[in-house]
């Protein structure tokens, strides 16, 4: 806390002139967290609050790990910015060669950004200009093909083929159109479509688009798996590989944006891993730094990159750049936190923890208003519906999910929801036992509901 300010100074300053982010600053009670260890928030009265959102889905290892501090405080001895503009630092150069060697294959190039809303609009700025470069140019394929519901920033690109539409319905005249597909879920299906023939369901809808306009998609963006902002959204089991499937024999890029689910969140490193999926470009960010500092990457195959390549008179420089692109701060507390996937079996550790969610979730689907559980790792949405049987939801406005997570705080557990959908997504790191007092202050925040 600033030393010359009082108490009730900073929480003035923090209602009126802070303007928070997806917040109503008209109902906004200033929360002010002081410090924080392990899975831990410490607020500035000194109590604690499980970190169940992982500071909003970033958090990888925990609040203030000795080898993440140790790696940043390390970095300040050297240089504390280089631009990637015409210059790098050998740390940001080592941690792209990392994610290039953990990647899916064939993702042989880096391009840092800022954040994650930024790493998508990096890749669609590539394919646009990819199309247009490369040995037989096709500058026709100018369209996205993007999934309802979908969630890929706040940039107006990302917000473009974005789908969320209480979020960006008003900022419709400043988007360009995409191709829209219907959410592959298994919740709400459609007439005669079950949970066993979903799959085939969703992926022949994208067959005949693609069929019908391939040759104006330049690419199609996805979410794998899990669409996260779209009230933690599962897939049917073997959409992903489809996808990738008829993306190469309609020769449209696939974009495969795992902000939100890489880096282990849904059991693996990247979602893409557990269909074999390789895509043309990977969007990083969230957990890239473990949560530490803002940084985001672009992963694109040789064939992409070598579209850029050239004279200098030509012209076929990928025109796009961030100040803090590839910050050596955030570079080296990203390879400290690929470390320390390695040194603690971080991966490995988890399944005992995602059975462990697995069985809470069980038990809590089987409540009143619960309509749907849905997990992949460490990911998990509980939707809260009116009526179970019709799948009818609550009116957004009646505050559903926030009840849960107001009552979870009041248990020392701190929630973030999507509407109606209450989100468990805790650090990594997250003990069993800690993991089971985040679950019972959910279950019996919906009980009090």
């Amino acid at each position: 806390m600033e030393m010359n300010a009082t108490r009730e100074e900073i929480e003035r300053w923090d209602r009126e002139i802070v303007w928070h982010a997806f917040t109503q600053m008209a109902e906004y009670e200033p929360f002010l967290i002081d410090r924080a260890h392990g899975c831990t928030l410490v607020d500035s009265d000194g109590r604690e609050y499980l970190d169940g959102v992982s500071s909003l889905w970033c958090n990888i290892h925990g609040h203030r790990h000795p080898r993440l501090d140790e790696a940043l405080r390390r970095q300040l001895d050297q240089v504390a910015h280089v631009t990637s503009l015409g210059m790098s630092h050998p740390v940001t150069v080592s941690l792209a060669k990392r994610l290039v060697d953990i990647a899916p294959p064939g993702l042989n190039h880096v391009f840092f950004s800022s954040d994650g809303s930024s790493a998508v609009e990096v890749a669609l700025k590539m394919v646009f200009q990819y199309w247009r470069q490369r040995g037989d140019p096709r500058p026709g394929k100018t369209k996205y093909v993007a999934l309802g519901d979908a969630y890929h920033g706040d940039t107006l690109g990302s917000v473009s083929v974005g789908g969320v539409t209480r979020f960006h319905e008003m900022f419709q005249p400043l988007l360009f159109d995409v191709i829209r597909l219907p959410a592959p879920q298994c919740y709400r299906l459609p007439a005669g479509v079950t949970r066993e023939t979903a799959c085939d369901y969703y992926l022949g809808q994208l067959e005949r688009t693609l069929e019908a306009n391939h040759e104006e998609i330049a690419a199609l963006v996805i979410e794998p798996l899990v669409q996260a902002a779209a009230g933690m959204i599962t897939h049917p089991e073997g959409y992903l590989r489809g996808v990738r499937e008829l993306t190469q024999r309609y020769d449209v890029l696939l974009i495969a944006d795992e902000v939100a689910v890489g880096f282990g969140r849904t059991g693996t490193m990247f979602a893409c891993e557990q269909e074999d999926v390789a895509p043309d470009l990977l969007c990083l960010g969230k957990g890239l730094t473990g949560g530490y500092l803002p940084m985001a990457a672009t992963l694109a195959t040789d064939e992409i990159w070598g579209a850029f390549l050239g004279d200098y008179s030509e012209s076929r420089t990928f025109f796009h750049g961030h100040t803090y692109g590839g910050n050596p701060l955030a570079a080296a507390v990203a390879s400290a936190s690929l470390d320390v996937f390695q040194e603690e079996s971080t991966l490995g550790n988890m399944r005992d923890k995602v059975e462990r969610l697995s069985s809470h979730l069980e038990r809590i689907g089987q409540l009143a208003h619960v309509g749907d559980v849905r997990q992949r790792g460490l990911i998990a949405g509980i939707e809260l519906v009116q009526d179970t049987r019709t799948k009818h939801p609550y009116a957004w406005t009646e505050k559903r999910g926030i009840r849960v997570c107001e009552h979870a705080r009041k248990e020392g557990v701190w929630l973030r929801p999507l509407g109606n959908v209450v989100v468990i997504m805790p650090p990594l790191a997250i003990t069993s036992s800690e993991l089971d007092i985040i679950c019972l202050a959910a279950e019996r925040g919906i009980l009090r509901t």
